[in-house]
């Protein structure tokens, strides 16, 4: 349970970085009521538990392409991870006032969409691996 929580406080500092650094990359949200916090955690939770279930399986079917690849279409299924989430907030965001889009996806979908998704989960990538760098003594300890 704390594993989960830690994924995602880390995925929601890592979603916030991207939303202010890469352009196109929208979380809007309000920042003056806890209320509004929740809304990046639900973001953070969908991301959390997408690539906790669906990204080790379509990592496992990509392998002989990863191969051939020489681990390039990683960044494709980040990016395609990233795109699902945004595709599921979007669903379920209307009755949760959840805006979230990855370069105008959802509802557009082209160059610019696939473009964003890629930088995004380039720097989501990297915020996440310092941050999970620094929780590295919490699994030393135990805790």
């Amino acid at each position: 349970m704390i594993d989960l929580l830690v994924k995602v406080a880390v995925n929601a500092a890592a979603l916030l970085v991207a939303a202010n650094v890469v352009p196109d990359f929208v979380l809007k949200f309000g920042k003056d009521k806890p209320e509004d916090w929740l809304q990046v955690g639900v973001v953070a939770l969908v991301f959390a538990l997408v690539n906790s279930y669906i990204k080790p399986i379509v990592k496992t079917l990509a392998l002989p392409i990863g191969f051939l690849t020489m681990g390039l279409v990683a960044f494709v299924i980040n990016a395609a991870m990233l795109l699902g989430t945004a595709e599921l907030v979007n669903q379920a965001g209307s009755s949760l006032n959840i805006v979230f889009s990855v370069g105008g996806f959802p509802p557009h979908w082209g160059y610019n969409a696939i473009g964003c998704a890629v930088v995004g989960s380039i720097v989501i990538s990297v915020v996440a691996t310092a941050l999970e760098l620094v929780l590295v003594p919490r699994k030393l300890v135990g805790l």
